[in-house]
């Protein structure tokens, strides 16, 4: 019988990556916790969310991505690969360049960048000024 709600290919793809990666199922320690944020009532009567913990590493998932326990035990552990093996790698996950990325964008710019901004705009301006036909400045 599997052990969580995916097709048997998927379930063994995770399987094989933990295998892989060398984690075996003595090494986690699974809590099932109330989850947060919305949902109201139904949040606060059950206990889906995965706190998952690889005792080797010490990397700590939690999950509350679906409604069920078992769907999040499945995403918990993807997870924990995921993240194991960007650590083993020495790459920064999909996930983390893309938030990178975005922090990047909101950062506001610095007084020197400005400053260089608009050094190169006037620049520019001086240049195009002198494209112009002469008597042509009024």
């Amino acid at each position: 019988m599997s052990r969580f709600p995916v097709s048997p290919q998927t379930e063994q793809n995770l399987l094989e990556w933990m295998e892989k990666l060398e984690i075996a199922e003595e090494d986690l320690e699974e809590k099932f916790i109330k989850g947060s944020g919305k949902g109201g009532q139904k949040i606060n009567k059950t206990s889906s969310c995965v706190y998952l913990r690889h005792k080797v590493s010490g990397l700590e998932i939690k999950c509350q991505r679906g409604r069920s326990q078992s769907m999040n035990r499945f995403y918990a552990r993807r997870e924990l690969c995921a993240q194991l093996e960007a650590r083993i790698l020495g790459q920064a996950s999909k996930r983390e360049q893309e938030r990178e990325k975005i922090r990047r964008q909101k950062q506001r710019r610095s007084r020197k960048q400005k400053e260089k901004m608009l050094k190169d705009k006037h620049h520019r301006s001086v240049l195009k000024t002198k494209r112009l036909k002469p008597g042509a400045e009024d």
